[in-house]
């Protein structure tokens, strides 16, 4: 190629164009670059070294364990408690505001279903144009009295609250935020809002109150007369009024809402979590609902082994969306993955899908560790089942709600919890699928952390050996 040609190639390159010193630079402004610039490849050298050695340690001891977690992000939130529990507690007025969050969308969900019931029965209403409603359905909900819409009226300054709460947790605006913008239309019911993993919401929080602390409650204006805690207090009488009252109880069950089957269910507790001083507790945030969108990497260094001696190993731990749409992220972390741990919320059998509400929850979790259990690029990793929510399907069964309505396949088997052996249903899939195989199997209930904790201490020890095991340290 010509000189004359090369010459005018590189004239046209952006980059050459931009990293060009300016034409009108000075001796002074040359001087000043060039040392910028050196400083500039002292840092990327000296990052370059750090990952060098980064990467000779990791090959000198055992690779970091790599974990994919498939459901609920309780259990992460529990690895975090264990492993990092400084951290996890200094997060906790972030939480607040989540958990704020949570008992506001609650009781927002039980105004939803007010307004359906009241156009239900007055479909000449303006209500019915107000809430943006679907045409009444063909069921008979008990009526509302005078009293029930006074409360719904007292109630209404917390969708407000609601307003303030997410766009916190979206300060760069959302799509969707445009469902809120008009204080007249409310949320279609236990519809939730989600955040990217990414997007750094915690910090958010924390750049908010602009404070810097190791104790979470010193993160929290209390004098903030925009708190929503202030609100959440003021209605707090009237919250437990709307929860428990009994035609309102009634309206649920005929909807089969449920809320204290859920992660993020505070109702119960209302008179803590709306005192003016609250500070979530490590059970409040274990409980905490806040879905997340996208893969999150999060990384930890697990103390296992005995007192006298103790041995240090990295985890990494990718945790996932839960739903159908985000499944194609799973398959670029299945690769080189010491374990997973997959959760299966077995009191859901009553219940479909959000996204696709023709697909019953639990034959879903079904057909996904059928995909898992069969999928080749998983033959060496280790499968942990945890098989969630027993205390909630042994309280559905007993109160008679019948499996055998909703899993064809139970048949006539007795509608208790032995019975339903769920376990069995799992296994059998693994043994169609991958015959040799043996997986770690466990029952959670949602009230009981302690447990849960127990449980993972045990998946630890017996992934640390495992990685040990891979990279010739035992036998």
């Amino acid at each position: 190629m010509p000189s004359s040609k090369r010459h005018r190639v590189s004239e046209d390159d952006p980059l050459t164009l931009a990293i060009a010193p300016p034409p009108t630079e000075s001796p002074a402004e040359r001087e000043e670059r060039l040392a910028a610039e050196q400083e500039a490849k002292r840092v990327s050298d000296a990052i370059d070294d750090e990952l060098n050695k980064q990467r000779i340690s990791e090959k000198k001891g055992p690779k970091a364990i790599k974990i994919l977690l498939l459901g609920k992000s309780t259990t992460l939130k529990n690895f975090q408690l264990m492993n990092s529990p400084k951290a996890f507690r200094s997060e906790r007025a972030s939480w607040r505001a989540v958990i704020q969050l949570n008992v506001v969308q609650s009781i927002h969900a039980i105004l939803d279903l007010m307004s359906k019931a009241h156009s239900s029965a007055h479909p000449s209403t303006s209500l019915t144009n107000l809430t943006n409603l679907p045409n009444p359905p063909l069921k008979e909900y008990p009526p509302l009295n005078p009293e029930h819409l006074k409360l719904k009226m007292r109630l209404a300054p917390l969708l407000q609250v609601e307003v303030a709460l997410i766009k916190k947790l979206l300060p760069n605006g959302h799509a969707q935020l445009s469902k809120l913008a008009n204080p007249a239309q409310s949320l279609p019911i236990q519809q939730e809002i989600s955040v990217n993993s990414s997007a750094g919401w915690k910090n958010t929080f924390s750049r908010l109150m602009g404070r810097n602390s190791c104790d979470s409650a010193d993160l929290i204006d209390w004098s903030d007369p925009d708190d929503p805690g202030v609100v959440l207090n003021a209605c707090a009488e009237d919250m437990k009024r709307l929860w428990t009252d009994p035609i309102i109880r009634k309206l649920m069950d005929i909807e089969k809402m449920r809320p204290e089957e859920m992660a993020g269910f505070f109702l119960d507790a209302l008179d803590r979590v709306t005192s003016p001083r609250y500070v979530p507790t490590d059970d409040d945030v274990l409980r905490a609902r806040l879905k997340t969108l996208g893969v999150s990497e999060h990384r930890f260094t697990m103390k296992t082994g005995s007192m006298g001696s103790p041995m240090s190993h990295d985890w990494r731990v990718f945790d996932v969306g839960g739903q159908r749409s985000l499944r194609a992220a799973w398959v670029p972390y299945f690769d080189d993955m010491n374990a997973i741990i997959f959760l299966a919320p077995i009191s859901c059998f009553d219940q479909v899908l959000q996204e696709d509400p023709s697909v019953n929850r639990l034959a879903d979790s079904f057909l996904l560790w059928k995909a898992i259990v069969s999928n080749p690029l998983l033959k060496k990793t280790e499968l942990i089942l945890f098989l969630n929510k027993c205390d909630i399907l042994r309280a559905k069964l007993a109160s008679g709600i019948r499996l055998a309505d909703y899993i064809v396949s139970y048949g006539s088997r007795p509608n208790d919890f032995e019975s339903a052996n769920l376990k069995k249903k799992f296994a059998g899939l693994l043994k169609e699928h991958s015959p040799e195989r043996l997986y770690y199997f466990h029952l959670t209930s949602v009230t009981d952390t302690k447990s849960t904790t127990y449980i993972l201490e045990n998946v630890q020890d017996v992934l640390v050996r495992d990685n040990l095991r891979r990279s010739a340290l035992v036998t």
